[in-house]
């Protein structure tokens, strides 16, 4: 797999909470660490959805966050990649009948990448963000066409 000349220095992420038990927050940060270390291959939390090529998602969406993630997901530079983590962003997991759901991530924007567990291993949020890595380079080599 090789980035085009646009990812060639970074992948920067920015991770966007709406609504989780912090559970998934926990292992994203466990993913952050030395042990793992993705910054070593140019993968970067950063502070601003303007900055970032991924957006990572944990939680289901709460009502008072739909707008927010919305407006999140309208700030980032195309091509973008969205990547939901743990079964609550992709089904709403225990809470999928709370009368405060708007729904999972994917009923408020496009996701392109789903990490399943309560909450998943870092090895598997890795992996989802290589899989957004291979979907930013589709996405490249179609806007050159």
């Amino acid at each position: 797999m090789r980035l085009s000349k646009s990812f060639n220095r970074s992948l920067w992420v920015f991770h966007f909470n709406s609504g989780s038990c912090n559970g998934c927050d926990i292992e994203i940060v466990c993913t952050l660490t030395p042990r793992y270390d993705p910054e070593r291959f140019g993968i970067k939390l950063v502070g601003s959805p303007r900055h970032a090529d991924v957006l990572l998602v944990t939680g289901p969406v709460v009502h008072d966050m739909a707008d927010r993630l919305r407006r999140v997901y309208d700030q980032m530079p195309d091509p973008k990649v969205v990547i939901s983590v743990g079964t609550c962003s992709q089904s709403g997991g225990v809470f999928f009948d709370s009368y405060n759901l708007d729904g999972p991530v994917n009923d408020i924007i496009p996701v392109d990448v789903h990490v399943p567990g309560c909450a998943p291993r870092p090895e598997a949020i890795i992996d989802a963000v290589v899989k957004g890595i291979a979907k930013l380079e589709r996405l490249e080599e179609g806007g050159k066409k």
